[in-house]
């Protein structure tokens, strides 16, 4: 656990606008980024639980074939990945 004085230096930072936690972007203080880091990770959990980790990992195929001009279902049929919607 950081000190008193490392907390300090951390808010410090994140109110200059610096990440100083893992998934806490966009928080302006330590405090705000911890919150921040904590619900993107339950929101992680939640959702692999409610798909199961295949229909998760299939899920992060597909997003990871979106373009800024194609969705990732788009992208799969155009290049002939299959993407398992059932799952």
């Amino acid at each position: 656990m950081a000190t008193q004085k490392d907390r300090a230096q951390l808010d410090a930072k994140a109110k200059e606008g610096q990440t100083v936690v893992p998934g806490g972007t966009g928080g302006k203080s330590l405090e705000s980024q911890e919150h921040l880091a904590e619900g993107r990770s339950r929101g992680g959990q939640t959702r692999r639980e409610q798909l199961g980790t295949e229909g998760y990992q299939e899920m992060g195929r597909k997003g990871g074939l979106s373009t800024g001009e194609q969705t990732g279902g788009e992208r799969a049929a155009e290049e002939g990945v299959s993407i398992d919607e059932s799952k």
